[in-house]
C-alpha cells in the first residue's frame, strides 16, 4: 500500500477539497396538480407518476 513521502500542505489539501460540493435536488413540476415533485417519482402530493394513479403516495422507511 502506498504510503505519502511527505506531509501535504494545508493549501493543497484545502485546494483538493474545495471540489466536494453537495449538489441541489432537481425538481420538476407535477403535469397533473402542478405540484413540485423529484423526476422519476411519483408525485407525494396527488400520487400520479406519467398519467397512471399509484393510490397513497407515502414515503415507508425500512422497518428492520
Amino acid at each position: 500500500m502506498a504510503v505519502p513521502k511527505r506531509k501535504m500542505s494545508r493549501s493543497n489539501t484545502r485546494s483538493r477539497r474545495a471540489n466536494w460540493k453537495a449538489t441541489v435536488v432537481t425538481t420538476t413540476t407535477c403535469p397533473q396538480c402542478k405540484a413540485l415533485m423529484q423526476p422519476h417519482i411519483a408525485c407525494p402530493s396527488c400520487g400520479t407518476y406519467k398519467g397512471r394513479h399509484y393510490g397513497v403516495a407515502e414515503r415507508t422507511e425500512h422497518q428492520g
